[in-house]
């Protein structure tokens, strides 16, 4: 094993252990049938200002963390048997 596998394996389990709590910490949508039958809505202040929260904070990150950890994994994956021979 090269450095530079021991080190991008680090940095693949760091970033796999914060997705899982990142996913952890997220709140739950809820799934009402009601709302789904109905096409329902809520506008609300809430609703309109969410992109501002903590939540969509959360969301963000769980999608750059998990493009992050897609693009190491297929470059270990692809490009570091050709690097390494």
């Amino acid at each position: 094993m090269t450095a530079l596998e021991i080190v991008l394996g680090i940095v693949v389990l760091i970033i796999s252990v914060a997705l899982v709590i990142i996913c952890m910490m997220q709140e739950q949508k809820p799934q009402n049938a009601t709302s789904a039958l109905t096409g329902a809505s809520n506008d609300s202040f809430y609703d309109k200002n969410r992109g501002r929260t903590k939540e969509a904070r959360l969301k963000k990150v769980t999608f750059w963390c998990s493009l992050l950890f897609f693009i190491l994994i297929l470059f270990m994956d692809i490009v570091m048997p050709l690097i390494t021979g």
